[in-house]
């Protein structure tokens, strides 16, 4: 099959990349009695190429194993089944993390990327779980008053003459799905409380420094604030607060063009000048303000032979001074919008110089000042040049957009695959 791929066919590439990764962590857990195991360089190459190439459930990439000539050039004319395509990807999905990293030190090596500028966003992918396959808090209350009635009623009739000669209804019987509704409804309430809880005690905190922040400036200024007050968080869970049945992990999150998804909120750091991805994680966060710091703990992870981070461009959802703080704390002049800009501004607006930077700002004067400036809107302009491609080649030109796992560890690791997919893709066309 040497003379059916092109030189530079994406086959190749990922085969002769996936040769040189150390993949001795693998390759000592995967072996054991039984029959010989496929080589797992070769699962690697498969899956690596195949996601690359939009294929992700394991029966497709198994039929593609007798039909697509890549493929078949990937696996040596073998064909592994999809159970053990499956049971491969997801036992070693934590293990994908490292091979993302020695691909880009791979890139280094080449010469094709180092570390400088980079643009961090968020993308919504949807869950392998429907959004009407959920409970919300207020369906499980009235829901659990209604059972709890009719287990009364049918106690009721265990003790009267219909209940004892009655031959149309088998009380233990439907006794019996009722308490086994209401066990699985007590389960629910009290996974939303405990999501209830976390979500107060983190809007407390957001709360009580507002009003701190807003009682030193009413100090300063002899005088008090004019405007709301910020508004105190309520505890407890909400009447639309849901948990889906399917993949109870998944979080109900607005997307964009309108509407609700059952989702995960995967969130990638892009090179500005490679449009490679350097960090990638997965929340259950439906908005990004928190996700700055885990972004941050990703990057930190990367080896320093790859150089370093030092320009970042994010949108107005990660805007906050406590992400402008751990940007600076860590060495990276950050550019994160502070609003949504408007369209078509006019002449006058585009031309206007900032305002002169007052002496010792704070990290967030400074930030908005850098942004009002030529070249600060010029860097803040690659954002959407870079980090926002690369979402729209994964879902329009790959084709992800839905997870095939389920379960938050999983998605994590299903996503690095997405990712390393993706940086191969895009370093087989560098090299080219």
């Amino acid at each position: 099959m040497e003379g059916w791929l092109d030189k530079n066919s994406l086959a190749r590439f990922v085969v002769d990349i996936v040769e040189q990764l150390n993949t001795s962590a693998i390759e000592e857990a995967y072996g054991g009695g039984g029959s010989a195991p496929y080589p797992p360089k070769m699962i690697l190459a498969l899956l690596f190429y195949c996601y690359a190439k939009g294929i992700f459930s394991t029966r497709k990439i198994e039929r593609a194993t007798y039909e697509l000539i890549p493929v078949l050039y990937i696996t040596g004319g073998t064909h592994p089944d999809h159970d053990s395509i499956n049971s491969f990807r997801k036992r070693f999905l934590t293990d994908l993390k490292p091979l993302f990293v020695q691909i880009l030190e791979y890139a280094c090596g080449l010469g094709i990327f180092r570390l400088g500028d980079i643009s961090i966003d968020g993308v919504k992918i949807k869950a392998n779980a429907s959004k009407h396959k959920a409970m919300s808090w207020e369906y499980a209350c009235q829901l659990e008053v209604q059972l709890k009635g009719e287990v009364e009623e049918l106690l009721r009739k265990v003790e009267t003459e219909e209940g004892q000669s009655g031959r149309d209804i088998d009380i233990p019987k439907e006794l019996q799905y009722r308490k086994e509704r209401l066990e699985k409804i007590g389960e629910i309430k009290a996974e939303l409380e405990k999501r209830a809880q976390a979500r107060y005690e983190q809007e407390k905190a957001e709360y009580d420094a507002k009003m701190a922040e807003r009682k030193a400036k009413e100090k300063e200024r002899g005088r008090k604030l004019g405007g709301k007050k910020p508004k105190a968080p309520e505890s407890g869970p909400q009447a639309k607060d849901q948990v889906n049945f399917t993949d109870g992990e998944s979080r109900i999150m607005p997307v964009s063009g309108g509407g609700f998804e059952q989702a995960y909120n995967a969130q990638a750091s892009v090179d500005m000048e490679t449009m490679l991805i350097v960090g990638n994680h997965v929340t259950q966060h439906p908005n990004d303000k928190q996700e700055v710091e885990p972004a941050l703990s990703e990057l930190d992870r990367l080896p320093e032979s790859l150089g370093q981070v030092e320009k970042a461009a994010l949108d107005s959802g990660f805007f906050s001074e406590k992400n402008t703080e751990r940007f600076e704390k860590k060495g990276i002049e950050p550019y994160i919008a502070c609003g949504r800009q408007t369209h078509n501004q006019t002449l006058k607006e585009r031309l206007a110089a900032p305002l002169e930077l007052p002496q010792n700002p704070d990290v967030l004067t400074a930030m908005k000042h850098r942004l009002k400036t030529e070249l600060g809107r010029q860097f803040y302009a690659k954002r959407k040049s870079t980090v926002e491609p690369v979402f729209g080649i994964i879902k329009e030109v790959i084709g992800f957009r839905r997870f095939m796992l389920r379960g938050f560890n999983a998605v994590r690791g299903e996503w690095t695959l997405v990712c390393i997919a993706f940086n191969l893709k895009r370093l087989c066309t560098l090299s080219a």
